[in-house]
């Protein structure tokens, strides 16, 4: 079914001069056009256009949206990329909403003002994070140096590598979904982009990917995060990092 440009901008909630800009910049050009030069759509394009509008609230430029969607020839895999990403960015304003409906209640009640209250939910994402740097410099000399460098990066670096990090663990869980052993060499293949992502904050041999796998199962901050993306895909994803360790790392 084709719809018009009208149509489509009604549904999306957004102006036909949007969807005009679309295809003038090469993002979204229509399934055809037709007499009188209106533009129709097709859900081929409908499911782009939503892919389009997704990345737009995550605040990606243009040039940026066309390079990720222009890049990902499997779709679902490129959606659960977006819907982890989404989930996360959730939680952050789940925590956020938490703080201020806190100090709402607070001050509606005419309570006094717990000052280490305020902050409990905003200091925790920073307090994870430095835990782990802790623990990671404990068991890797050399990961502080890293942390430190990486907090330079330009917002845009840091989307970029959360991006390829995203989907370098969505394509091990679409294996793991598919019933590919850990072992198998498919599964390998593709957590070698999980690897090349690590080496953005730091080189881990044999012996530390390893034990990062094993951090990934140990650590229950890590399950919640992958077991969210699919049930198990800590330790498959551990599982498939010792082999590649066996393999391919001195």
């Amino acid at each position: 079914m084709a719809y018009s440009i009208a149509q489509v901008a009604r549904m999306a909630g957004i102006t036909s001069r949007t969807l005009r800009h679309y295809d003038e910049v090469g993002l979204l050009p229509p399934a055809f056009t037709g007499s009188g030069g209106y533009r129709y759509y097709e859900d081929r394009q409908l499911l782009r256009l939503q892919e389009i509008l997704v990345l737009r609230e995550l605040d990606l430029g243009l040039d940026e949206i066309r390079d990720v969607l222009d890049g990902d020839t499997d779709r679902v895999r490129a959606l659960r990329a977006h819907h982890a990403r989404l989930t996360a960015e959730r939680d952050r304003f789940d925590r956020l909403a938490r703080t201020v409906q806190h100090t709402i209640d607070t001050l509606e009640e005419g309570r006094a003002v717990n000052a280490q209250e305020l902050f409990t939910e905003l200091a925790r994402d920073d307090a994870r994070a430095q835990e782990l740097a802790a623990e990671a410099e404990q068991r890797w000399p050399g990961a502080q140096e890293t942390n430190a460098k990486v907090k330079g990066w330009p917002d845009e670096k840091w989307q970029a590598v959360q991006r390829e990090g995203a989907e370098a663990t969505e394509r091990v869980a679409e294996l793991m979904r598919a019933g590919v052993a850990a072992d198998d060499p498919r599964t390998v293949d593709a957590v070698d982009a999980h690897h090349r992502w690590i080496r953005y904050f730091w080189t881990p041999d044999r012996e530390s990917y390893v034990g990062l796998g094993r951090l990934y199962v140990d650590d229950e901050r890590f399950v919640d995060f992958y077991d969210r993306i699919e049930p198990g895909l800590a330790r498959y994803l551990a599982d498939a990092m010792a082999t590649y360790a066996e393999q391919r790392l001195s």
